[in-house]
Formats: structure tokens, C-alpha cells, sequence
């Protein structure tokens, strides 16, 4: 019988429907990179998420691997060239989560405009600021999404009962849409008038450090930032810059350059504790994708495109 690994936490769903489809499932969500390398070589499938990098060294140790299985979207944690080369089947999920990740740039942008973070803690200490935590609307905004592929696209759907103007723009796919309050153009259009900017794109050398100074120089107003797509399309030390600046007037990130505090270096503890005093900031841990349900939806998706893949 052929085995998968599969290297964290899954929907149990996923490891029925494996074992369904005559697999031999071993469950070791706590096992390590450098473990994982050990015994790749005994394995048909491997099911990862972002601690386990398939890079060209595990992928050569593979020798048995039929597919990889990523748990969610960023295929950067695998060499892509390599896994073709061994004729391996990647399959990704990034339709499991798109709904997760749209609702949650959402809860954050609606937080962040009325000031509910902050005022809640008030409330909690006694303090009835009513005029200090004076909100703003929504309606008539111009929102920007760069990057739509499939979260993209799920946030402009989210945003169409709120009365806004969207600006789609994607620099690898064609963008097509039936909804009215989407506009398709570029990305310098989307700098002249957008008010407020989601990042929706994928991990690769045009989107790293895509949010620069020299972006946020190039936007024709005061702007804020959503980022729930990779931590590295935005340079943190310009990030800090414009926030400090008034050229964002804020910010929801729930991805960062590091996510490892514990490995912070001098630097980064000076910028992360800086970003960590600003009120016009909402920060969440990686957790944008990371719902009940969308636990389930991920491995419906990857077993229905395994049956796909062995079909073809």
C-alpha cells in the first residue's frame, strides 16, 4: 500500500479520503523539516504547509513521491522546476481559504476605520471617548486589490454591499468579472486614486517587496494598507516609514517579513516594537485563512484534485 505523509494538522476529512483512495496515512503534524527529509524516501504523497520547504535536496530524497499536497496556496515553499523534473503532482488549495481570508481583510478594514480595537480597551479601562473614536465610512471610498486570482476576487464580492469603487489589477492573469463595482486596470491607476490598498498576490520576485518606499512615494494620496497575503510583498522597514510619515494612514496586516519573534534580529525588534505602538495598525498572527471551515474546504479541494490528477 502506498503511504502519505502528511506533516500538520489536517481536517480529519483529509486523512478518511486518503485512506479511502488506498492510502496508508501517517499523521505527524509536530514532525520537523530535517525529520521529514529522513524518511521522504519511503513516501508516495507528502502533505505540507509552510514549515516543510520541498526544496530540491528533499525532493532528491523523494525518490517515491507521486504528488505534494499543500495545505492552502504559496507554492513558493516548493521548488516547482525540481518536483517537474521528478514528475511529481503539486496540488495546492488556494479555493479552500479564499472566503476565510476575504472575510477576515474585511472584520480588519471595518476595526480599523472605526477605531474598535481601541475602543473597546478604553471602555474596558473606564474611558468614554465617544469624539476620539469618531469612525469612518466606507461608502465612496475607492478600494485597490492587487492580485486576483481567487482571495482577490472573494474580498470584491465582500466589499459589494458597501457601496465602494474597486480597482483590479493582476500582473500574470487576465481578470474577468461580472460585478459592477470592479474596475479593471493598472497598477499605476490604482496608485493615483486608490484610498485604501489590499495585497492579494502570490510569493515570487515581481511581488517581493512590491510595497516599498518608492510604491508608497508613488501613490497620489494618503492610503491604507491590507496585507493578508505574504509578509515579504511589503518591506517593513518602509512599511514603518510611511506609517510614521502620514503616507499610510493605516494599516491591517495579518503577515509579516519574520513571524518567528523569537528569531528577531536587533533591527526587527526595533521596527516590530515601533509597529506595535501605532493605533492605525490591526495585526493578527497568519490566521486570515485559518477557520473551521475553511480546515474542511482544503481538503475537499485536495482530494478532489488528486482524483483529478490520477484520472489525467
Amino acid at each position: 500500500m502506498k503511504k502519505v505523509l502528511i506533516t500538520d494538522d489536517v481536517h480529519p476529512l483529509l486523512i478518511s479520503g486518503l485512506t479511502a483512495r488506498g492510502y496508508d496515512c501517517d499523521y505527524n503534524p509536530q514532525i520537523t523539516l530535517e525529520n521529514t527529509r529522513q524518511i521522504v524516501e519511503y513516501y508516495a504523497g507528502l502533505v505540507i504547509n509552510s514549515k516543510i520547504k520541498a526544496d530540491k535536496s528533499l525532493l532528491e530524497k523523494g525518490s517515491k513521491l507521486e504528488f505534494i499536497a499543500r495545505l492552502g496556496s504559496g507554492l513558493e515553499i516548493i521548488d516547482l522546476d525540481e518536483a517537474r523534473a521528478c514528475g511529481i503532482t503539486i496540488l495546492s488549495a488556494p479555493e479552500g481559504n479564499c472566503n476565510a481570508v476575504a472575510e477576515h481583510a474585511v472584520g480588519m478594514l471595518l476595526s480599523l476605520l472605526n477605531h474598535l480595537n481601541r475602543a473597546d480597551r478604553e471602555v474596558r479601562q473606564l474611558l468614554w471617548n465617544r469624539e476620539k473614536n469618531r469612525g469612518r465610512e466606507l461608502k465612496g471610498l475607492t478600494v485597490g486589490i492587487i492580485g486576483y486570482g481567487h482571495t482577490g476576487p472573494a474580498f470584491s464580492e465582500k466589499l459589494s454591499g458597501f457601496g465602494v469603487k474597486v480597482l483590479a489589477y493582476d500582473k500574470f492573469n487576465p481578470i474577468e468579472t461580472t460585478l459592477k463595482h470592479v474596475n479593471i486596470c493598472d497598477l499605476k491607476t490604482i496608485q493615483n486614486q486608490a484610498d485604501i490598498i489590499s495585497l492579494h498576490v502570490s510569493l515570487n520576485p515581481s511581488s517581493h517587496h512590491l510595497v516599498d518606499q518608492a510604491f508608497i512615494e508613488g501613490c497620489a494620496k494618503p492610503f491604507i494598507l491590507i496585507n493578508t497575503a505574504r509578509g515579504k510583498a511589503v518591506r517593513l522597514e518602509d512599511l514603518i516609514w510611511g506609517l510614521e510619515k502620514g503616507k499610510i494612514v493605516g494599516a491591517c496586516l495579518d503577515v509579516f517579513e519574520n513571524e518567528k519573534p523569537t528569531t528577531f534580529s536587533e533591527l526587527e525588534k526595533d521596527l516590530y516594537s515601533r509597529l506595535y505602538e501605532m493605533d492605525q495598525v490591526i495585526l493578527s498572527p497568519h490566521i486570515a485563512g485559518w477557520t473551521y471551515e475553511s480546515k474542511e474546504r482544503i481538503a475537499e479541494v485536495l482530494l478532489k484534485k488528486l482524483d483529478g490528477a490520477k484520472k489525467n
